[in-house]
């Protein structure tokens, strides 16, 4: 067990992203919540276009590297598709997937985006924000993944909604993840938005109302896999955080990805679990989760992140992994039966040892 909790420093004020270019839709304006995100633009000085049409071009360029820098200091106010309201199962995490956004400003070596979205990484953010959470409720009592599961059907129908973006990386920008707690918290139904982040600030969110409807989770990792987790909050500022969100509430989770095979894995994991038992300590009525998620990519993934970072030392050799297919019959890399089985067995235990409260959810 950790030792008795530090204390806790006076908190930082976090890091927070600031697009180089803000492009402005002229659909984007006949939305509320899109004039709302534009007045929060404008008014932290940040350099607006506003677009004559509703098509983001000139994105692309001959210098990939330079087109991916320039699409990731992007930040785009467009209207989602009507696609965007047709939700899919989003297994093993949620019962539905829905979307705030789309892009993430982070610049992590792993990116699970890169090989799902196309086109140039602009982070575009949906103004027709009434219509995505008005189009929530016909989805309700209908899931198949947590809903139908006997162990987490506590939770109700869970809505995921940080599959494509990482909402409170942008939600200084946006306003839209606090609009979607507070919509959840005004829900009496049993439901469950879920939400993942790499990101530590907090503080407008910890006074709404969210009825305990919303599960924060921080997606954390051992502190040798920091370096392959650029632009993203430190380490201890997302377990202060986490602990921030616990004290005002919230149902928290931790979610620890991707998890890697690194020389000291063993010690790294079990710092970080013992780091945020220290965070966590003394919470009142902890709802806490656990979510285990290890390394994988596919060739169309290792190809787009080779391109992007050129020189990364993150292990990606098929020849040290098992080869799987998905069940959309593409291929994925993971790593090898016994690795894996030695993995859940060391993560579980020591998440029992240390973080008793904890449930773990799943392990893929």
């Amino acid at each position: 067990m950790p030792d008795a909790p530090a204390p806790r420093p006076a908190a930082r004020p976090a890091r927070l992203w600031r697009p180089r270019r803000v492009l402005v839709t002229p659909a984007a304006l006949d939305h509320a919540h899109g004039r709302a995100m534009l007045a929060r633009l404008e008014g932290q000085g940040l350099p607006v276009e506003r677009l004559p049409a509703n098509r983001l071009t000139g994105l692309r360029g001959a210098d990939p590297r330079r087109a991916y820098a320039q699409a990731k200091a992007t930040l785009a106010l467009v209207v989602a598709p009507p696609t965007k309201l047709r939700l899919q199962p989003i297994p093993p995490s949620a019962d539905w997937r829905f979307d705030l956004a789309e892009g993430c400003p982070a610049h992590c070596q792993y990116c699970y985006l890169a090989g799902s979205l196309s086109g140039p990484p602009v982070t575009r953010v949906y103004a027709n924000l009434d219509a995505i959470l008005g189009n929530l409720a016909s989805y309700a009592g209908h899931g198949a993944v947590t809903s139908a599961s006997e162990a987490r059907a506590g939770e109700g129908t869970t809505f995921e909604a940080s599959c494509y973006t990482d909402p409170l990386g942008i939600e200084h920008l946006t306003g839209s993840l606090g609009a979607a707690i507070r919509h959840f918290g005004a829900w009496d139904a049993p439901v469950q938005l879920r939400v993942t982040t790499k990101f530590a600030a907090v503080e407008p969110l910890l006074g709404l109302p969210h009825n305990r409807r919303t599960r924060l989770r921080f997606s954390v990792n051992a502190a040798k896999a920091a370096r392959y987790e650029g632009g993203t909050a430190p380490l201890p500022e997302r377990l202060a955080a986490m602990g921030a969100a616990a004290r005002a509430g919230y149902p928290v989770g931790l979610t620890i990805a991707p998890i890697l095979a690194f020389e000291g894995w063993r010690e790294g994991y079990a710092a970080l679990i013992a780091d945020a038992a220290r965070a966590l300590a003394g919470v009142p009525d902890l709802d806490l989760t656990a979510e285990l998620i290890t390394h994988r990519f596919t060739p169309g993934s290792k190809k787009v992140l080779e391109g992007w970072y050129p020189g990364s030392d993150l292990p990606m050799e098929e020849a040290a992994r098992s080869r799987k297919l998905t069940k959309f019959g593409g291929v994925k890399y993971v790593f090898p039966r016994d690795l894996m089985a030695e993995m859940r067995g060391t993560l579980t235990a020591l998440l029992a040892r240390d973080l008793p409260a904890a449930r773990v959810l799943y392990w893929t």
